[in-house]
C-alpha cells in the first residue's frame, strides 16, 4: 500500500467571536495549544523551544519532541514538530513525524470575516506508520476529527468567555 492510499485527510472549520489578531495570539502559544486539547490531551513544547510560541521559534528546522499525554499525564505519542511556514496573523504549515505517523502535516487558517469575527481552518494529513485497511483509516479519521471538533469547541467557548461584555 502507497503513502497516498493509506492517508488519513481532514477538513474542519469553526468562526469564533473575535478578531483574527486575539485568535492568532492565542493559537500560537504552548498554553493555547494546550487548552484547545485539554482534558483529553496535553502537549509540551519541545524542552529547548519552551516559552515560545509558534510564531517566535524557526521554520525549517526540527525542533524537537513535543509530548502528548492522555488527561495531561501519561504519554502516549510525541510529535517531532517543524514548521515549514509561517505567516502572521493568517496561518501556519507544519510538517512533522510522530510515533505513530510517518507524516502529521497540520495547516491552520485564520480568515477575517471582520465584525470582530474569525473564521479558524484546520487541515490535516496523517500518514500512518504501518499501512491500514480502508475500515481501520475511517476509524483512525473519525477519531481525528473528534479531536478537532473538540479542540474548535474548546476555542470557540474560551474566546466567547474573554469577549468583553456588549453595551445594550
Amino acid at each position: 500500500m502507497g503513502q497516498e492510499a493509506n492517508e488519513v485527510r481532514l477538513t474542519r472549520s469553526v468562526i469564533v467571536a473575535a478578531p483574527r489578531q486575539q485568535v492568532w495570539d492565542l493559537v500560537v502559544t504552548p498554553e493555547g495549544i494546550d487548552h484547545e486539547l485539554r482534558p483529553v490531551l496535553s502537549m509540551t513544547m519541545p524542552a529547548r523551544h519552551r516559552g515560545k510560541t509558534v510564531d517566535t521559534v524557526p521554520v525549517g528546522v526540527p525542533l524537537g519532541r513535543a509530548w502528548l499525554r492522555l488527561a495531561g499525564l501519561v504519554p502516549v505519542d510525541f510529535d517531532h514538530l517543524q514548521l515549514v511556514s509561517v505567516e502572521p496573523p493568517h496561518r501556519f504549515h507544519e510538517r512533522s513525524w510522530m510515533l505513530s505517523a510517518r507524516v502529521w502535516e497540520h495547516r491552520r487558517s485564520l480568515e477575517d470575516l471582520g465584525e470582530g469575527r474569525t473564521r479558524v481552518t484546520d487541515e490535516l494529513t496523517m500518514v500512518p506508520r504501518v499501512p491500514l485497511p480502508a475500515p481501520a483509516r475511517a476509524v483512525v479519521r473519525r477519531g481525528l476529527d473528534a479531536l478537532f471538533a473538540h479542540r474548535h469547541r474548546r476555542l470557540r467557548a474560551r474566546l466567547a468567555a474573554e469577549a468583553p461584555e456588549k453595551a445594550h
